[in-house]
This record gives C-alpha cells, sequence and structure tokens, in this order.
C-alpha cells in the first residue's frame, strides 16, 4: 500500500487558530502554523504550515511551507514544500507546490505546476 503521508491535525500543537466564527478580509502574515476554521479572503503568507479545516473556506493568494486541506482554497496557492488534499478538500486555481499528495475524493480544478523537488526539513 502506498504511504499517502497525510496525517491529522493536533489542534494542541498549532499555535493561531482562526476559529468559526471568524470571517477575515485582508492580509495574513504569519510564521507560525495556523489553523483556519473559518473565512478568509485576501492573502496568506507564512513561514510555516498552513491548515484549512473542513467548515473552513479560503479565497485568497496563499503560500506557505505546507499546506494541507480538509476544506475549502480558491485562488492562487504556493506550497514551497508541500500541499495535502484530503478527501473532503476542494481547490480551485493555480497551484504550485514541488510534493502534492490527494487522497480519493478530493477535488482539484485548475492548474498544477511542479518544479523541483521538495525542501528537505530536518
Amino acid at each position: 500500500m502506498a504511504d499517502l503521508r497525510i496525517r491529522t491535525i493536533d489542534e494542541a500543537e498549532i499555535d493561531t487558530l482562526l476559529s468559526e466564527d471568524v470571517e477575515f478580509e485582508g492580509e495574513l502574515t504569519f510564521q507560525d502554523a495556523v489553523l483556519v476554521k473559518g473565512v478568509v479572503r485576501g492573502k496568506i503568507e507564512s513561514s510555516s504550515d498552513l491548515f484549512v479545516s473542513e467548515q473552513a473556506h479560503v479565497d485568497a493568494e496563499a503560500t506557505a511551507e505546507m499546506i494541507s486541506v480538509k476544506g475549502r482554497l480558491t485562488g492562487s496557492i504556493h506550497a514551497r514544500r508541500k500541499l495535502e488534499l484530503f478527501s473532503t478538500g476542494r481547490i480551485e486555481g493555480h497551484v504550485q507546490t514541488p510534493d502534492l499528495i490527494v487522497q480519493s475524493g478530493a477535488v482539484l480544478n485548475g492548474s498544477c505546476r511542479m518544479d523541483g523537488a521538495p525542501k528537505e526539513t530536518d
């Protein structure tokens, strides 16, 4: 059996959480991992990881090390290390990542560009 390498998210390990009742519009920049459970529109720039939960809707230009999608992500997406798309996830837009993992049942509508190998982490 192939190793999907998709792991579950432990909310206790994530420093920043945008809960279900949060609706944010604008530019979001962060250095630690963020879990989005609400709605975000605009631009997301991260030097860490971005997690999009099942109930979340992100409509943004998103750049992060690793992006994990269980909800809906629309826009231009750049995962510098890896993009995980779970079975409940839906992506619409342009994707750029060196490593793409897609579970059966997920939806990816748009274009995908995969240049080079993923960055190694220690």
